[in-house]
């Protein structure tokens, strides 16, 4: 299948790469550099409260990360970028960016991540053990409780020989 000029792809490294939520043509493994998946972003939303939060994934500066490159139709784009506006940017702890991602088919292609602001009061760098392991006891937010994020996420890593 080849695509088509001006489809729009979006890069997954979190849920987004089992639970998108979104229609696709097409899905890939794909490595972003400059920026490497982290348990870095305290969730007030969807993995816990303000009260309570939990810690989720955020792209943050520096290495690279393997994550999951979808293709969504041209048609498909302005409504996809709404969801994902609607999904990841709750509290504007992630900023909408472009990248150029490689798939593992060896293309080269423009996609939309979600990478986490440094200068957000939800940003958590560098946790030790103990308090990421307590705040992912914790949380419980609208898309459920995150130690289960947590299983999944790595469950799917696990599952695409991802580490």
């Amino acid at each position: 299948m080849t695509a088509e000029s001006g489809d729009l792809w979006v890069f997954g490294y979190g849920s987004l790469m089992w639970q998108p939520g979104f229609a696709y043509e097409e899905r890939q493994l794909a490595t972003l550099h400059g920026f490497h998946r982290a348990l870095c972003v305290l969730s007030h939303h969807h993995r816990g409260t303000p009260d309570q939060p939990g810690v989720v994934l955020g792209l943050d500066r520096g290495g690279s990360c393997r994550g999951v490159a979808f293709r969504v139709a041209k048609a498909k784009g302005d409504e996809t970028i709404a969801y994902l506006r609607a999904r990841e940017q709750v509290t504007m702890v992630y900023r909408e960016t472009q990248h150029r991602v490689r798939l593992a088919d060896g293309r080269v292609v423009e996609a939309v991540a979600y990478t986490v602001d440094r200068a957000h009061k939800q940003y958590a760098a560098r946790l030790d053990r103990p308090d990421l392991l307590r705040l992912v006891q914790q949380g419980i937010g609208v898309s459920g409780a995150n130690p289960d994020y947590v299983r999944a996420t790595h469950q799917h890593l696990h599952d695409l020989g991802l580490h």
